[in-house]
């Protein structure tokens, strides 16, 4: 059974303050501590180990996310619900990315504060690496340094973690992360994300690619379709072993020299994988809820049961929600937002 929260942490809410009037953090962000939740009997009992041993353990299920000021509230609602809905939540290992410039200790804070009993590490990605490899996109937010992280998970994960769920900030789950986590990749892929191959895929990269004569064969022989990157299953040590990051520097080397495509992360993902990932049941990625990259207009499910409800595009729906705004089916994400209501302290 879930456990009652503790008193208002005072301490915490004032470090917030002082590093929100520095410029480090937007706006004083207070969160409730959410339930604690416990394993079910059938699950393997990994608890024993050190916090080290722990996070490296193959009997663990590895999530993989980036943190920073402008989405922690998405965060914090996505680790409340992969916690919810997983029949084992004791033996989930977070790891936490987060930009080298980023203030750790108050991210560590944070976390703790509202998951006291969470195994995870924050790790510092020294963004300057990617920064010089970035070029503009149709929204600014695609442009990130930190949005790349993912394609340098294996290298900024400890070399004993071999596989990882990666899942981005703006989603929530509604079953259990085990069952993707258990995702089989056969005997050469790396990934494994859902397709939609009903896409056009030709959008994703401009007519400068397309009329290329050497670049427009990079897909021949690949029954391409384009995936969303932020849902992945990555098997770490075969992506170590085909050096996979150097490969989609390498596009985005090109991409420096000649525009060949304009949606930020995604399309080197799809130049180096898109044909050759393991499908994962369309359940896992109801994307698309954010609208699209320009004006964010509400959308609908896709046909089909959901697993995992995606607000992928311009709109957030905690800024909906905050805009007295929202669209229909932010309703089922904000059963999961831990900001604490506003309040005022007597004089």
């Amino acid at each position: 059974m879930p456990k009652s929260s503790p008193p208002f942490d005072f301490h915490l809410l004032l470090l917030l303050t002082v590093i929100s009037t520095a410029g480090a953090w937007p706006v004083t962000q207070q969160f409730k501590e959410a339930p604690q939740f416990y394993n079910s009997l059938s699950c393997p009992k990994i608890a024993g180990e050190d916090k080290d041993g722990f996070l490296c353990s193959d009997q663990a299920v590895h999530v993989a996310m980036t943190l920073d000021s402008a989405y922690i509230r998405g965060s914090m609602a996505a680790i409340l619900s992969v916690l919810q809905h997983s029949s084992c939540p004791q033996n989930i290992a977070f790891h936490f990315v987060a930009s080298a410039t980023a203030n750790a200790s108050l991210l560590r804070a944070t976390i703790s504060s509202s998951f006291p009993y969470l195994s995870f590490q924050v790790y510092a990605f020294d963004d300057s690496s990617v920064s010089r490899l970035i070029s503009t996109s149709i929204r600014s937010a695609l442009d990130c340094p930190l949005n790349y992280a993912r394609s340098y998970l294996a290298d900024i994960l400890p070399s004993c973690v071999n596989r990882v769920v990666y899942l981005d900030s703006d989603l929530v789950l509604v079953d259990d992360i085990a069952k993707l986590s258990a995702t089989q990749l056969g005997d050469h892929s790396v990934l494994a994300a859902p397709e939609y191959c009903n896409a056009n895929f030709t959008y994703y990269f401009t007519p400068t690619f397309w009329s290329n004569p050497i670049l427009s064969l990079t897909f021949v022989n690949r029954k391409a379709c384009y995936f969303n990157t932020g849902v992945m299953v990555i098997d770490l040590g075969r992506w170590r072993q085909g050096d996979y990051t150097k490969k989609i520097e390498e596009w985005m080397e090109i991409q420096k020299i000649m525009r060949i495509y304009e949606l930020g992360s995604l399309p080197p993902f799809l130049l180096v994988f898109a044909g050759n990932i393991v499908p994962v049941e369309h359940r896992w990625n109801q994307h698309g809820l954010g609208g699209d990259n320009f004006r964010g207009l509400c959308r609908d499910l896709h046909p089909g049961p959901a697993s995992l409800l995606h607000w992928s595009g311009k709109g957030k729906p905690w800024a909906r929600l905050d805009a007295n705004r929202p669209c229909p089916l932010d309703a089922l994400w904000a059963p999961y937002d831990l900001l604490q209501t506003p309040f005022t302290l007597d004089s």
